[in-house]
């Protein structure tokens, strides 16, 4: 029998197969979207740390993973007959069929989105919680639109799977392109020209759509953007502007009580302690170096200073109101209003990487409501001036230097106005002609009359700037002087003999 293209052209023409292209389109698009709403839900619940969430979403993935569509698209037609309550929706084929593509594709969403969630770094969640960002705001800000943009390829692959697994909703008479391809063959039995004309309505469809969604990728791909440098002209505009417009800046004011109290702090973790009764007064404008060999709880200590690391026992006292304490004896409200005061800066930077180097100095004063978007643009355009980036203002994290990084993390920090800024190693992760750029601008703030608690193994650095220095080893203070006391060679005493030694001054 000879192939038939005049009637493989024809069903083309014919409405009924134009509906039920309209029918998978809606079907497809349907539990796509809904299947990774739901499957979002589930990640969230198998990554919580509570069992009594994370069972039940590890056993909802196995089972919907290991059930057949089609054994679960027939269950759930016939499951009025054990429950005619359900009758009403799952008696409609179309809507059986959306409820069954969505419970199997939401179990394969969740583990795209797990993995999409698990590829943001730890430093990013950590970034907001230092802005004071709640959770739910991490998340929505910075952790998931990171995450769609990497799992973007794999669930545009899965649409296409969802579109493919439509044709199984024929087994429940739902009229979708197969289902009306086998009534047109079962009557002029062209089975062949049939089923050709079916795949190229399933081919047509798979192709629209994945052109969409990858253009979608594409607009979503930050690291195939052109770096967008202002020009000189543009620069000078803006600093005209600039210029006219109030600032926000750090009113200092020395005197009592300290800006920071710090009173037995203690940390273990295991039977390892970290952290042994360390006590220290900070007041309002001084700057304070931290330094010692690795390992002895330098990081630890400013890490709890913004509750990045619980405390197992002792108090800080930030401006003579309790700030941070034992979990048990911790006061949201306080902490919440204290973390506005306390900004950090990280030793890997932790820009968010989605967003311009000018959002990411918008975003914590935008979450917090503190200007108008106009004044916080402005505001923003000035710190970006002040550490020397204004030009830069358009560029994404990975188009910049690391040197450029640390500055605006730095810029970023400030656009809090915070009171205390900490400063974890903020030159170890850079080439060594990028760490003076960096020193230039803590040197800065130091002369403005910030106070600034910084960990550091710029050993210059820290005696240049400094009106302490801090020894710690072994989780303890053993050294807290002035730079003055510490090259005074008078003083030869075991633990400022140890000191100058480890700062490479004796």
């Amino acid at each position: 029998m000879e192939f038939d293209w005049q009637y493989v052209f024809s069903l083309f023409t014919l409405k009924m197969f134009w509906q039920a292209c309209v029918t998978v389109i809606a079907i497809s698009s349907l539990a796509w979207v809904l299947g990774l709403m739901f499957g979002f839900v589930v990640a969230s619940a198998k990554m919580s740390s509570y069992r009594w969430l994370s069972l039940p979403a590890s056993l909802y993935i196995w089972f919907f993973r290991s059930v057949p569509l089609l054994v679960l698209l027939v269950f759930t037609y016939n499951l009025p007959q054990l429950f005619p309550v359900t009758r009403p929706v799952l008696g409609v084929p179309f809507l059986a069929g959306l409820v069954s593509l969505v419970l199997t594709e939401a179990a394969y969403m969740a583990e795209i989105h797990r993995g999409g969630l698990l590829s943001v770094a730890k430093g990013q969640r950590e970034a907001g919680h230092a802005l004071n960002i709640g959770f739910l705001g991490v998340q929505r800000l910075i952790v998931i639109p990171q995450a769609f943009r990497i799992s973007m390829p794999t669930m545009t692959n899965e649409f296409v799977t969802i579109i493919k697994l439509s044709s199984l909703v024929s087994a429940i008479s739902l009229p979708e392109l197969l289902q009306v391809g086998q009534r047109l063959y079962s009557e002029n039995f062209m089975v062949l020209e049939t089923l050709l004309g079916v795949a190229i309505y399933y081919v047509l469809i798979v192709t629209l759509f994945s052109t969409i969604l990858q253009f979608l990728e594409k607009r979503l791909d930050i690291f195939s953007r052109k770096p967008q440098t202002l020009t000189e002209a543009e620069c000078d505009h803006l600093k005209t502007q600039l210029a006219a417009t109030p600032k926000t800046e750090t009113t200092v004011q020395k005197g009592i009580p300290p800006a920071l109290q710090l009173q037995g702090l203690t940390k273990a973790y295991g039977s390892h302690q970290v952290l042994k009764d360390i006590n220290m007064n900070i007041n309002m404008g001084d700057v304070v170096s931290i330094i010692g060999p690795s390992g002895s709880g330098k990081t630890t200590l400013i890490r709890t200073l913004n509750t990045l690391e619980t405390l197992d026992d002792g108090e800080v006292v930030l401006f003579g109101e309790s700030f941070v304490a034992k979990p048990s004896q911790l006061n949201a409200a306080q902490c919440k209003a204290g973390m506005l005061r306390i900004g950090m800066v990280f030793q890997n930077f932790n820009l968010f990487a989605h967003k311009t180097v000018l959002q990411n100095l918008m975003l914590a004063p935008s979450y917090h409501k503190l200007y108008s978007e106009q004044d916080n643009q402005q505001q923003a355009l000035y710190l970006l001036d002040r550490v020397g980036l204004l030009a830069h203002a358009h560029k994404y994290p990975h188009q910049l230097s690391g040197g450029q990084q640390q500055r605006v993390a730095i810029a970023r920090t400030l656009a809090l106005a915070p009171d205390i800024i900490l400063f974890d190693e903020p030159t170890s992760a850079l080439d060594p002609e990028m760490v003076g750029e960096v020193l230039k601008v803590i040197q800065d703030l130091a002369k403005d009359g910030m106070t600034l608690i910084i960990v550091t193994h710029e050993m210059d650095f820290a005696l240049s700037v400094s009106d302490r220095i801090v020894m710690m080893e072994d989780g303890a203070i053993k050294v807290s002087a002035s730079p003055q006391a510490i090259l005074d060679l008078d003083n030869d005493s075991y633990h400022y003999a140890r000191l100058r030694a480890f700062m490479g001054l004796a």
